[in-house]
């Protein structure tokens, strides 16, 4: 599934540069991901690195309203990557 940053988020500019998908950007308030790119660093790392450079404990969670399967993601990252 998609990560989602919560209102946790002190806007520390961490994890804007780490994403690989470039998911993440400045939103009106808050950091936001884009649920559409992102896939968890699938493909790229074997743990997402947005939530390794976060310095607030449960700032970054799943994403509730983007329930996907680790093959889902995968397919993600080659569609993202131009491989497919």
């Amino acid at each position: 599934m998609a990560l989602l940053i919560t209102d946790k988020c002190i806007n520390c500019d961490m994890c804007d540069p780490e994403c690989p998908n470039d998911a993440i950007s400045m939103g009106e308030e808050i950091y936001e991901i884009d649920p559409n790119r992102c896939t968890e660093c699938k493909g790229h790392y074997e743990k997402p690195t947005c939530l390794s450079v976060c310095p607030i404990n449960n700032c970054i969670i799943p994403d509730p309203a983007h329930i996907e399967t680790e093959e889902a993601l995968l397919e993600k990252f080659v569609q993202l990557q131009g491989l497919a």
